[in-house]
């Protein structure tokens, strides 16, 4: 699957970023109205454009009038740098070229990103023709648009994709196993990586890296060979992004994309967090193997109880991961960090692992017996065949007389019959219901 693009749109206040960060993504997601500095935090979205993935990201204005102005610009801008593909500098036609402007693009020129230079408002041919003067930012070509009748976004959307420079998708090799740690700043991702990489029993390759700031580490252990994904931006030292909790969700998401197997790191001393269940549910809704590698267990006064509680917690607050395994670390120690490869190769193998039709529909069978098929109204469910249509999730099939029938329940219900037949430790499964015509 091809990778996401990930756009980040910047510009000072009151241009239309907000209007057309929600005409590429499809919904109203940020806030607009015509009062400058609504946005002040950064939002994020998925999108698509003629098929293809998009993430965007809408940043808060910045303003030239205000004390802390260099910080803020500078903040904005160093974000958009950083995670962006591609970067939109917004303008507005009806201002002309402005102070801010020449500033903004003075910080984007410097980039080694592309740049993007569109001139927004431009909602009529006599305001296109003004678009000109915007030559001087010396951004390239300015694009013409108009957020509030959404022309000239298929024009923007495809250049942006012309000028995308991808990671490599390292999925299409079936025999590595590419995995990444995710988690909130400060959990311990960097030591993790470290200490496995200090490992005795892992050979490092010198192999070539991804297009971007931050590096795929490859080594083998015990003769099978794995891709360590960085989350873009661990080796970065800009504390202010690490206290910017949605830049770290943004930077989950791509690494997250990116790997078969998601490695959510919690911090024992902190306990579970709202962003950590966000960060998961990521991974969860992206059909990626998931392991919960709980980091820092040393630092923790214990008693014999302490892992069961920490366990039954995790399982409450995570109650839709309750098929990923729970392993309890320290990078510090490296306690029980020699059994983290075995586990990432395991689930890595359950996601891609394929039932053949007739056991699956033993299975069936049997559960059949156990919980026949509900009725509704007098009409009576029937299951007549599973199927496996695809791995990494493996994703099944099951052929109903009416699929109104089918609750939810009783679906979740084969799934777990299916779970408890075979081998699916630390991989979701999907369940499709179709009528059988």
């Amino acid at each position: 699957m091809a990778q996401a693009l990930t756009l980040a749109i910047v510009g000072r206040p009151n241009v239309g970023k907000s209007t057309i960060f929600n005409r590429i993504v499809g919904e109203r997601v940020s806030i607009v109205e015509d009062i400058p500095g609504v946005t002040r935090d950064r939002i994020y979205a998925r999108g698509e454009w003629l098929g293809r993935s998009l993430n965007v990201i809408d940043t808060g204005g910045l303003e030239f009038n205000q004390a802390d102005f260099m910080s803020q610009i500078h903040m904005q801008a160093e974000i958009a740098m950083d995670e962006a593909d591609v970067i939109i500098m917004l303008t507005d036609v009806r201002d002309g070229v402005t102070k801010t402007d020449e500033m903004v693009a003075k910080l984007l020129r410097k980039t080694d990103k592309p740049v993007i230079l569109a001139v927004n408002k431009a909602d009529n041919p006599e305001q296109r023709a003004d678009i000109y003067d915007f030559y001087r930012l010396g951004l390239g070509d300015p694009y013409p648009l108009s957020g509030s009748h959404g022309l000239g976004l298929g024009d923007l959307l495809e250049r942006a994709f012309q000028l995308a420079h991808k990671e490599p998708d390292l999925n299409d090799d079936e025999d590595l196993i590419t995995f990444s740690f995710i988690g909130r700043p400060n959990v311990g991702k960097s030591s993790l990586v470290n200490a496995i990489l200090g490992e005795e029993r892992v050979i490092v390759s010198d192999l070539a890296g991804t297009t971007r700031d931050a590096v795929d580490t490859f080594f083998t252990y015990d003769n099978r060979d794995f891709a360590m994904i960085d989350t873009a931006g661990i080796r970065k030292k800009g504390k202010v992004y690490e206290k910017t909790e949605k830049y770290a969700v943004m930077r989950a998401m791509r690494a997250i994309e990116r790997s078969r197997v998601a490695v959510l790191v919690l911090n024992a001393e902190e306990g579970i967090q709202e962003q950590d269940k966000t960060i998961a549910g990521y991974a969860h809704e992206a059909g990626k193997a998931i392991i919960i590698l709980v980091n820092k267990w040393d630092a923790l006064e214990k008693d014999n109880h302490s892992m069961k509680k920490f366990t039954e917690d995790i399982r409450y607050q995570f109650a839709f991961l309750d098929y990923a395994p729970i392993l309890f670390v320290s990078a510090k120690t490296k306690q029980r960090l020699k059994q983290l490869p075995e586990l990432i190769e395991r689930v890595a193998d359950n996601h891609q692992r394929r039932v053949q039709s007739s056991v699956l529909n033993e299975v069936l069978n049997q559960a059949i017996l156990i919980n026949p098929a509900p009725s509704d109204k007098g009409r009576k469910l029937r299951v007549y065949y599973l199927t496996q249509v695809s791995v990494g999730p493996p994703t099944f099939v099951a052929f109903v007389n009416d699929k109104e029938l089918m609750h939810f329940s009783y679906e979740r219900f084969l799934s777990n019959q299916i779970r408890e037949a075979f081998d699916f430790e630390g991989t979701p499964i999907h369940m499709i219901t179709r009528e059988r015509k």
